[in-house]
């Protein structure tokens, strides 16, 4: 490596090292929008086609290619906005408030009937106010730095939505272009790098599809559930269902099973039952039979690993953690996988 080739690759990793220090306030906004981008793309590129040949034949085919790309990335952005970003953007509002509600001891649960049903099956006395109280002061310690910052996460997000809402049309537009560019770039052979690409999209894929729209969709029927037993402060706990629910089987059961036994402790038999059979019929059936349906086998990942990549999302870079820390590790799985077939090293 001669003095000029050694000097540009400094001059490279310092400018990249100063990018990442620039980016790094707002770097889960930039990764949740290239996550969007993602999925809206596929929808982009069949409408963006349909616009093009109903504009090519009043314009010239190449103003009708560029005015078929901007309408189709603004109009998917605004149907994102309204079908995902708002209602999240409540679920996230309510969330935090019903959160520190229970980390204030305002909760709307029937304390005393719980502490008095454990007392009569136990014998003892637990004070569970206060273990409700501490995981809740908990929750907003490691995901807001405490109830203050609640209102600054707030003010953060406004900005760092706005600035994602931007990525996600620049990105639909130019995306297959930067794509292109990564696979001139990248220093391995060519098959190594199309291989590579394919298994980050198919692990992609597989995590966003597989596990976690089906985790938020059994979370949301779960919620109905909950709604309808009437159970108090129905979108906090969808939102933890939503996150439990990557665990196949048994992780929304963690909520819905003990808000059945909840209700049948203060004397609302019917709803409780109903809570249990609903859960067993419904909410289990969602993942036994939605997960298999829509995975991709070929990036399946363990559930402990995805598990594993929502708790530390989360705790690493907030709300968005949810979708981040999985298609993190599938990445690195899928790079790996790359690494020990095409270099045969492991």
């Amino acid at each position: 490596m001669n003095r000029g080739q050694s000097f540009l690759l400094l001059l490279i990793g310092s400018v990249a090292i100063l990018t990442i220090f620039v980016i790094l306030p707002f770097v889960e906004y930039v990764i949740a929008s290239a996550i969007l981008a993602y999925i809206l793309f596929p929808f982009h590129v069949r409408l963006s086609r349909w616009l093009r040949s109903l504009l090519s034949r009043r314009i010239r085919a190449s103003l009708a290619r560029r005015l078929g790309n901007m309408l189709s990335a603004l109009g998917l952005i605004l149907t994102a906005i309204v079908s995902v970003i708002l209602p999240v953007a409540y679920i996230s509002w309510v969330f935090a408030r019903d959160l520190a509600d229970i980390a204030r001891g305002n909760s709307d649960i029937d304390v005393v009937a719980i502490e008095a049903e454990i007392e009569t099956l136990t014998g003892q006395e637990i004070d569970v106010g206060e273990l409700l109280t501490m995981g809740g002061q908990l929750l907003i310690d490691s995901l807001f730095g405490g109830v203050s910052g609640i209102v600054t996460t707030g003010l953060r997000a406004s900005v760092g939505l706005s600035l994602a809402l931007f990525l996600v049309y620049y990105t639909l537009i130019d995306g297959p272009m930067f794509v292109r560019w990564l696979r001139s770039t990248s220093p391995l052979p060519q098959h190594v790098t199309s291989d590579l690409v394919d298994r980050v999209d198919s692990m992609t894929r597989g995590v966003v599809i597989g596990h976690i729209v089906v985790a938020l969709l059994q979370a949301v029927v779960a919620g109905i559930g909950l709604w309808a037993a009437g159970i108090p402060d129905v979108v906090f706990w969808t939102f933890v269902m939503a996150v439990l629910a990557l665990v196949p089987l048994v992780g929304a059961f963690f909520v819905w099973g003990p808000a059945a036994a909840y209700l049948v402790a203060i004397d609302q038999v019917t709803a409780g039952v109903f809570l249990a059979v609903y859960g067993v019929l419904v909410i289990a059936m969602v993942d036994n039979y939605a997960r298999p349906l829509v995975i991709d086998q070929q990036a399946h990942l363990n559930p402990a690993v995805i598990l594993l990549g929502v708790f530390g999302g989360i705790y690493s870079i907030g709300f968005t953690g949810l979708f981040v820390g999985p298609i993190v590790i599938g990445v690195l799985a899928a790079t790996l996988e790359t690494f020990r077939e095409d270099y045969d090293a492991i």
